[in-house]
Formats: C-alpha cells, structure tokens, sequence
C-alpha cells in the first residue's frame, strides 16, 4: 500500500503555490516509493516554488516533473542522492518560468539533457530549455566538465556555482565556440574547490562577470586576460600553488585590483597581444556596435552624469552606521542626485514604476537588496543607520498614519490575510509580500534623520515625510541589503542608470497635464521647462560617506570603480 502524503493532500485542496517537504517522515515515504517523487506532486500544476531536500533516499526523479510542473519558477533538490545516474532521464523537458534550480549536494556526474548534457534535449529545436533560468547551483556534485550545450540552454543565466566538483579547466568546454557573447548576463561565477589547473584566457569573453571564486584549486599561473574582464571586482583566488610569489601575495590579501593591475602589466610586457583584447573588450563594451563616426555621433547626445567628489562639496551629506546594524541588515550605500525632471506628465508614475521593477529584478523581491529615494528637500542631516526594536520604531509609512513598526506589521499581516480571502489564492501584493523578510529579527534597521524621525524602515518602506513629489528635483537615493556590500553598489549603479534614462525620456518627450489623479502633487506648480535647456544640465551624483559611530570611514559611493559600466546613455565626468 502506497504512503499517504498529507502535504501533497492540502497543497491540492489549498492550491498552493510553494511547497516545501523535508525531513525523516518524507525520506521514510520516499524510500517506500522507490527513491523516486511521489505520483501526487505531478498532480499540482499550480506550483511555483518546490524545495524537496536533504532527502537521502531520492535517487531519482521520474519522468513527466516538467510536463506536470509547467509553473515552477523556483526548484530546489538539493542534499538528495540523485546521482551519477538519478537524472538520467533528464528533468522530462523545458521549464520555460523557471528562475532558480538547486541541485547542489548531490552525486551528479553529468548534467540533465535539458541543461546542455548529453541526449536528444541538446540536438532538439533551437528554443531554450530554460529562457528565464537566472541562477543554478551545481556545487556539491562529481562534474567533471560542463559542456557547451548549458549556454543555450540557459541563456540568461547571472549565476553559475560549481564550487566542490572534480572540474580540471575553467571556463573549460562550457563557452559555445560560435557564439560572440555567450553567457552575456553571467555575473558570478563559483568554482572553488575543484582540480582546476588552468583558467584559460576565454575567461574574458564574460562580459558581465562581477564575481569570480576558483580558491582552493591548482592553479600555477593566471591569465594575463583576467583583467580584461570588463566588470570584474571581486577574485577570490586563493589557496592555489602559484609560482609568481609576488602575485601570490597580492592573492592571499584579497587585492582583486592589485592583481588585476599586475595582470594587466604583466601581459603588456609580454607583448602582442594587449592591442587586440583591449579592441575585443572595447566591442564588448559597445553593446550598440557601430563605426568610429557612428560612435562620435553617440557620444554628442549622450546625458551627462557629473561626479561632485566629498572634498569639493561645501555641505557633503554623512550617513553615521550604528554597531547595532552589523547583526539586522550591516550593508547600506547612499548618494544625492540632483537635477531630475519629475514634474511633466507622467515622470513619477515612471519613476515609481521604474523602482519597483528593479525590486522584482535586481533586488530579487527585496531579498537582495531594497531601494528608497527621498526628497532631498525634506531630508534633515546627517542621518544615522540604526536599529530600534519593534515596539520602539516609529514612522509615518508612505500614505499612512504614525504607527510602531511592530503595529505596522501586524496591520500589514491582518490586510494580507483579507487579501488571500478576497481573492482567494495564497499570492498577495504591495507590502504584503515582503513581511517575511522581517521574520525573527528583535531589532528592525531603520534611517534616522537629525530630527530624530524615521525616514526609512528596510526593506517595508519609505516615511511620508521625504516623499517623493512632481515638485522634486534632488534625490537621496539609498540602498540597504543583508547580503553583501557589492549588492548593494550594483543596485545603485543601476538606480542611477535608471533615473537617466527616465530623465531623458522626459526631456525628449515633453507631455501636457498630469498622468495621475490621486496623485497629490499633480497641480503643484505652473512653471515650463524647456526641453532644450534642460538636457544640457548634466545630473549630478554627489558621493555621500557612510561612517561608523567615530567618524571611521565603511564606504564612499560613488568611487572610482562604480558606475565604471555605464552605457551609450551615459558619459561619466569624473
């Protein structure tokens, strides 16, 4: 007699969207299956998000996961025992809204057909298996190599992890000889841990890289073609055998631009062929191509963003970091923007759109990292980073009363609850769906101006009282995550790049009235401005410092290194 799934049974009658299943009881029933997925979760077409790991008796999938699962954007199988040969048979075809596969922690030898190994799946149409696949994490397993079926495959892939796998080459086999930009959107890339003994110069043809972890590998030498990598900022190469002593040192102090600097010296001493990466990543650079007087033209009716570095600034904005934020939410990166157009039209509906697809996208729902923008106007400095317990924390969020954080989220929680009855399924919109991120915190991160009110409470929401207007014209930007600092410096780059773009637009596309009724600023104001003039005025991005509690400097945005990707948009005068 088959094992009864109680989990798989409410998942149906709730029409679940995400389901996890974990632990000894679902191992037991696995196991009396025959190591392979129970015939009831092909029953749940809704699915979105499944997680069945650290489940040793899962050796194999079964066939028909992808035809039976078609929603799935998130899959997670990690911790299992789905190998050499528990994939044989691949995942049962394309996942065409899948986002993020796990596999990690198995025994796999060799990848899926639908990934690039081998089968009928790599010789079978040109659609892509995974259109809309953005990380994989392969670490764990017994790889050997990886082909270079995975690019086609998995064409938007931005994160690759292989770290703990028998790999011998790197990027090995896994870029397409005929493609010009394989991986284009690939930017962080794992192998630590591996039996990789050479990492070619192909490594350059990656022209997003950010990240690059190869420690603890068996590497005697690096390619002179690594500080080609038009966006590289972090190596970890530590842990190899390097016969350059003094490139091992640099190595061993975590100096990505001093090693990259002496790779670049390094191979113009070497001699010939400097000249052609620097054309190569030039090429790569210019996503937009064209000839030298295409480019000159270009470059007239690229927008300005004018750098106004600390020390030239009489009144520099100081952002102060508290100790306490080191344990909630330790990373954060501001800067002020000055001379946006927000009053044509429809320019803030933009603007609020535009921030709110960078939170679904690069800030991956505000796991990540979340944004806020201020009125700079209405922004009392300097302003401090800091946490407050819940019961403590006080803001005026945007569009509501003065609340505690800790009534804020319940009011929030009770809303959400209305909303899944309302509309019946388990999805819910706006705040709602970021309460989680809170879940066990004791203290809450918030930014304090020098008046002692809230401004901002990451990652929920802004205060209403820097809201932003159709009157505005300087912005505070700001940027908070848990993850890393670099994430942080991303999103802002791409905040910033945003912002441009929209201001262009408005410049050159000049719009009668107002796109928004309730909007409260819609009739704020009469006074014209001329397209023409305006898009003279270069945007100024003023560096703001982050300090701790003494005045000790954590981080300066924008340095030299960021913004250093800007596109045909953007000429940067620093």
């Amino acid at each position: 007699m088959a094992a009864a799934w109680p989990e798989l049974e409410a998942a149906a009658r709730e029409r679940r969207r995400e389901l996890a299943l974990q632990g000894a009881a679902v191992a037991e029933r696995v196991a009396a299956g025959g190591g392979r997925l129970p015939a009831e979760l092909l029953a749940l077409p809704l699915l979105q998000s499944l997680e069945l790991s650290g489940c040793a008796a899962l050796k194999e999938l079964g066939p028909g996961l992808a035809a039976a699962l078609p929603a799935l954007h998130t899959l997670v199988l990690s911790g299992n025992a789905l190998g050499p040969a528990g994939l044989g048979a691949g995942l049962g075809g394309p996942l065409p809204a899948l986002r993020l596969l796990d596999l990690s922690g198995n025994g796999l030898e060799a990848l899926p057909a639908e990934l690039g190994g081998a089968g009928p799946s790599e010789e079978g149409g040109e659609a892509a298996a995974f259109p809309q696949l953005r990380s994989l994490n392969l670490s764990g397993n017994r790889l050997r190599e990886l082909g270079p079926g995975l690019a086609r495959a998995a064409p938007q892939l931005r994160e690759l992890l292989l770290s703990g796998n028998r790999l011998r080459a790197l990027p090995g086999a896994l870029l397409p000889p005929a493609d010009a930009a394989p991986f284009p959107l690939l930017g962080r890339l794992e192998a630590a841990d591996n039996e990789v003994e050479e990492l070619s110069p192909d490594i350059a043809a990656l022209p997003a890289l950010k990240s690059l972890d190869v420690a603890n590998n068996r590497l005697s030498a690096l390619p002179a073609a690594l500080a080609d990598c038009p966006r590289l900022k972090e190596a970890n190469l530590r842990g190899n055998p390097l016969r350059d002593r003094r490139l091992e040192k640099m190595v061993n102090g975590c100096q990505t631009r001093a090693v990259l600097e002496y790779l670049r010296s390094k191979g113009r001493a070497e001699g010939g062929r400097e000249e052609n990466r620097r054309r190569k990543r030039e090429k790569q650079q210019k996503k937009d191509g064209g000839d030298g007087e295409r480019d000159e033209a270009e470059e007239v009716g690229k927008l300005l963003l004018k750098v106004l570095h600390v020390g030239d600034n009489p009144a520099p904005m100081v952002v102060r970091a508290s100790p306490g934020v080191r344990d909630v939410r330790p990373y954060i990166v501001c800067c002020v923007l000055r001379g946006v157009q927000l009053r044509p039209g429809n320019a803030v509906r933009r603007f609020l759109s535009a921030q709110t697809k960078l939170h679904e996208d690069i800030c991956e729902k505000r796991t990540a990292a979340t944004i806020a923008t201020h009125d700079l106007q209405l922004v009392k400095g300097p302003l401090t980073y800091s946490v407050q317990p819940p019961a403590e924390l006080k803001i005026t969020p945007l569009g509501r009363k003065e609340i505690r954080a800790k009534d804020l989220l319940r009011q929030l929680q009770m809303e959400a609850e209305e909303q899944r009855k309302q509309k019946k399924r388990q999805n819910v919109s706006g705040l709602h769906k970021y309460l989680q991120l809170l879940d066990g915190k004791d203290n809450y991160p918030c930014l304090v101006d020098a008046e002692g009110a809230v401004i901002s409470f990451p990652p929920i929401t802004n205060s209403e009282k820097t809201k932003i207007r159709k009157t505005t014209r300087d912005l505070f930007l700001e940027v908070t995550s848990d993850t890393s600092l670099q994430i942080c410096k991303d999103v802002m780059d791409a905040l910033i790049l945003k912002i441009a773009e929209l201001n262009r637009f408005t410049m050159e596309n000049k719009e009668e009235g107002s796109g928004s009724d309730d909007e409260p600023d819609a009739l704020c104001g009469a006074e014209n401005v001329k397209p023409s003039q305006s898009a003279q005025q270069p945007l100024v991005v003023e560096q703001v410092r982050v300090v701790d509690m003494d005045g000790n400097l954590k981080v300066l945005y924008p340095s030299k290194t960021d913004l250093a990707a800007a596109p045909s948009l953007l000429t940067v005068i620093r």
